[in-house]
């Protein structure tokens, strides 16, 4: 295994168990104990577990949201391809609002070389942007506002007040959760306000999820899925999902 395949694997292991043991991950990732405690050392910084004696802990085991380090490795194929997807709807020359999280991060990634301008909700994503040559890398406008601890996403009224202040030609949401039902959701007050923000501010909004967020658990709601131009999913869509869809005048863009 890479390096980056071992650190996915630790991640789906510490999602079901609780605890493993270094012995246990040596055998499950085929790699020697050194290189599974150097693997397991760098997780930590991350966020994604907890380095006890022998071993490491799960931070998501009874059930909590998990970090944004946890979720970095989480369906990563799947973001890339919804990344791709989300930068290719997206003219040169034109200002975006980009939401946070890891899926928006991606989406960063994509946009690192485009001639555009970019309000992007955290600092993964800034650092994502600003890793390219300073020629060709997007304007940045940054919200303000407090910054969530491990999330490093902007929230507050500073940040929703600069969001509302500008006009934006696309909004990049990227939801906590999305259903038929209730439309987009998000699992806290905070980050459904600045979402409802980039939206409102927007003249096209372009959601994008995994199929892990379709009906997942978020309590706040953002808005319904009339607020949503395009939808950019990896999921396979049924045809009563796509009749839905259409009856709120979304268009599905399946990658």
């Amino acid at each position: 295994m890479t390096t980056e395949e071992r650190h996915r694997r630790i991640g789906e292991l510490l999602r079901q168990r609780e605890h493993m043991s270094v012995d246990e991950l040596m055998a499950e990732c085929g790699a020697s104990g050194a290189t599974i405690r150097r693997d397991l050392d760098a997780l930590a910084l991350r966020g994604v577990l907890r380095r006890v004696h022998g071993g490491a802990r799960s931070l998501v085991s009874r059930g909590e949201n998990p970090e944004y380090g946890q979720r970095a490795l989480e369906d990563h194929d799947a973001k890339v391809r919804i990344a791709a997807g989300v930068a290719a709807l997206l003219q040169d020359r034109g200002h975006v609002w980009l939401d946070s999280g890891t899926t928006a991060t991606e989406v960063a990634r994509q946009l690192r070389d485009r001639d555009l301008t970019v309000m992007p909700m955290s600092l993964q994503a800034v650092n994502a942007m600003t890793s390219a040559s300073p020629r060709l890398r997007p304007e940045l406008l940054l919200p303000g506002g407090s910054l969530t601890p491990g999330e490093l996403s902007f929230r507050g009224p500073l940040a929703e007040s600069n969001i509302r202040a500008l006009r934006f030609d696309a909004a990049v949401l990227t939801p906590c959760a999305v259903n038929l039902r209730d439309g987009l959701l998000a699992h806290d007050l905070a980050d459904a306000a600045v979402k409802r923000a980039g939206l409102e501010s927007a003249a096209r909004v372009i959601a994008a999820c995994s199929e892990a967020k379709w009906d997942a658990n978020a309590v706040a709601l953002v808005a319904g899925l009339d607020a949503v131009d395009i939808l950019v999913t990896d999921k396979d869509l049924g045809p009563a999902e796509r009749a839905e869809l259409a009856r709120h005048s979304v268009e599905a863009v399946i990658v």
